[in-house]
């Protein structure tokens, strides 16, 4: 096969490594939390904007129709498919899965349901496949962002919110809406070289800030817990099932839908590698902001992550391996 194991190994390595690094930047003080706010600023309304202009201005893949309306519609199928599943788990009970309240239930099927969508699976994607591949996550995870801020939160506060059309004006999608243009256009070929250069080398810039930024938050969620009192050791049961739903349960139904669907091989590689992924960090952000369970999100968010360090090299194999 294209994709041998110790590539695939060694890119997720890489990945978690910058992740840990982020950690271990936090931790020491040498990235402090009052730097977050502003880099983070800069990553979403520069760097992130320059890397979607950079992939998708002249990306063929991006050409094809197939690769602008089956993305959306599968992504939103498979935010759904994950809330459905871990919604039947949360209202086993609470000898079966140690959730206590309606709020923990709430987050633990909102956490599971959502995987990585992001942050992890763009410099997997980038440094395992090509550009058209990524163009194609790029319209895919706006999807998985319309999906999250409506039906998403609604299920995680218990109603629907009436702001979450402005989570969707944010300058990634918007540069995704203006490369999209310019791809269809073939207008790229009318900008200076230098400008599109520079460009790419801002967009070069995102995946590494966005994967230290993921491990500082982490470790702050982590210091929050133990300020606490908690520790995230807590809640067996309910970390056996997020990690039973999210990385063996969900990637198994993820692949046969990469399989049997007849889209392109651009949304099959997407559909792998996003099997493949844990829980997001974004459920426990969220979860302080609409009164839920950051707890059980943290427990969901964390677990996860550091057993899919073994996990994602497997299912991208399968995958691969049945997508031909």
């Amino acid at each position: 096969m294209d994709l041998p194991w110790l590539i695939i190994i060694g890119t997720t390595f890489s990945v978690y490594l910058v992740i840990g690094t982020g950690a271990a930047v936090r931790q020491i003080g040498w990235l402090t939390e009052e730097a977050d706010q502003s880099l983070l600023r800069l990553m979403l309304r520069v760097l992130y904007p320059c890397l979607i202009f950079s992939v998708v201005a002249d990306n063929p893949a991006l050409k094809q129709g197939e690769n602008l309306y089956y993305p959306p519609v599968v992504a939103f199928g498979s935010i759904m498919l994950g809330f459905a599943v871990a919604g039947v788990v949360a209202r086993l009970g609470r000898s079966a899965t140690g959730l206590t309240t309606a709020a923990s239930r709430r987050q633990f099927t909102f956490s599971v349901g959502i995987y990585n969508y992001g942050f992890v699976p763009i410099p997997l994607i980038r440094m395992l496949f090509d550009d058209p591949t990524l163009g194609v996550l790029f319209v895919h995870n706006v999807a998985v962002d319309l999906t999250i801020w409506t039906i998403g939160i609604m299920l995680l506060r218990g109603s629907f919110g009436r702001d979450w059309w402005r989570h969707l004006l944010n300058p990634p999608a918007i540069a995704l809406a203006v490369s999209l243009a310019v791809n269809f256009l073939g207008a790229k070929a009318y900008l200076p070289t230098f400008l599109y250069q520079a460009v790419g080398l801002l967009g070069q810039a995102a995946i590494p800030m966005s994967l230290v930024l993921v491990g500082a938050t982490m470790a702050d969620e982590v210091a929050h817990a133990r300020r606490k009192g908690g520790r995230i050791g807590d809640g067996a049961k309910t970390i056996g099932w997020a990690c039973l739903l999210r990385l063996l349960v969900l990637p198994m139904l993820f692949l046969t839908a990469a399989v049997l669907l007849p889209c392109s091989i651009e949304l099959k590689r997407v559909m792998v590698v996003q099997a493949a992924m844990p829980s997001a960090v974004l459920p426990v952000v969220l979860a302080r902001i609409y009164a839920g369970d950051a707890g059980v999100g943290l427990q969901v968010a964390l677990t996860t992550s550091l057993m899919s360090i073994a996990t994602i090299p497997l299912w991208i194999v399968l995958g691969m391996t049945l997508i031909g």
